[in-house]
């Protein structure tokens, strides 16, 4: 998760907002075992993350042309 902020610039409740709002296309996390409890281990991808972060840049530079 750290990592995951560090790259995107939101902070851990921004990012759960996102993963609960379908229209954000905000990548979900891998789960790491078979927990489903909070706090169990999840990884992201980091292509994913930066495909994301690539798609808000667009967007951003469509609006503005």
């Amino acid at each position: 998760m750290p990592e995951v902020m560090s790259i995107v610039g939101l902070a851990r409740p921004t990012i759960y907002k996102l993963l609960q709002q379908a229209d954000s296309g905000f990548p979900h996390p891998v789960k790491l075992s078979g927990s489903n409890a909070r706090g169990a281990p999840v990884a992201w991808v980091l292509s994913e993350v930066l495909a994301w972060t690539r798609a808000r840049i667009a967007a951003r530079d469509e609006a503005a042309a």
